[in-house]
């Protein structure tokens, strides 16, 4: 079997060009979606896929603001600005590029953004509601990998799906979505045991563990659909956490890295915030 390819930037590009006739149709009612994004300090790569951020939502026709703070801002400092952006009509999504400097509290920063304005889907209120199958914005990558596998038209009610890797930015979300749309899900993680006999039971594998080559040819069966979420840079080259080549062999469907999922992320963020000032422009 040779696993057919389901490309995310493929996907990506097609979803973007929906968003930006419904931006411009949004535009004609007076309706500026507005994404905020946040960076503190100049770590290269969080600089990188900030400015790919922005550079996507140009693109659709998003209004969109970086704010660049030094390394040295204070918790109260990034604090106040969340306050002031919450209190900002004309802001529809706030979005804090994480990891944060040691010396402020992650859980606070996330915690601070008004759930109304949370377009990254961590607040505890979103967490929530996707717990309990309530309508709320999706965490982005989660968001992404379900619209994969449904634009992939791949059954998911009535499937075991087993994830490797129980991240709140992943493992964790997704495994949620998936049980939303009644699929049977296994979580593995770094203290499971045997975790072959555990992958070799899915019809769709979701890896995002973060640990390059870790799942093989070897460790699924014949027709297994294999999402894989790993970025790791290995002799400079990016790879997955799926050796592609040998699950290529047995797997049904498969993301690649790159151009896989890692572009529906960005995708789905663009979708959250148009969702945002779609929600706020009718509630006010």
């Amino acid at each position: 079997m040779s696993a057919e390819v389901i490309y995310g930037k493929q996907l990506a590009e097609e979803l973007r060009q929906e968003m930006k006739e419904e931006v411009s149709e949004l535009h004609n009612h007076n309706i500026h979606p507005k994404l905020v994004v946040v960076i503190i300090g100049e770590d290269p790569a969080s600089m990188s896929y900030v400015k790919g951020k922005q550079r996507a939502s140009e693109k659709i026709g998003l209004d969109s603001e970086l704010i660049e703070l030094p390394e040295s801002t204070s918790e109260k400092e990034l604090l106040d600005l969340i306050d002031q952006l919450n209190e900002d009509q004309t802001v529809h999504g706030i979005l804090v590029q994480l990891p944060l400097p040691d010396h402020i509290e992650d859980q606070k920063v996330i915690e601070a953004i008004t759930p109304e304005k949370d377009v990254d889907g961590f607040h505890p209120i979103n967490v929530g509601r996707l717990l309990t199958g309530q309508e709320t914005f999706y965490p982005c990558t989660p968001y992404g990998i379900m619209v994969m596998l449904k634009r992939a038209n791949i059954t998911i009610e009535g499937k075991h799906v087993v994830i490797v890797g129980r991240s709140n930015l992943v493992g964790k979300p997704v495994g949620q979505l998936l049980l939303n749309e009644n699929a049977t899900v296994t979580h593995c993680h770094s203290r499971t045991k045997n975790l072959r006999d555990h992958t070799k039971q899915a019809d769709i594998l979701i890896v995002a563990a973060g640990k390059a080559g870790l799942i093989t040819g070897d460790d699924i069966e014949e027709g297994t659909v294999v999402i894989d979420v790993g970025v790791n840079r290995v002799d400079g080259k990016l790879t997955g956490d799926v050796d592609f080549d040998s699950a290529c062999e047995k797997a049904s469907h498969i993301t690649p890295v790159p151009k896989g999922v890692g572009p529906m992320t960005i995708t789905m963020l663009l979708h959250n915030t148009i969702k945002a000032a779609k929600r706020i422009h009718n509630h006010q």
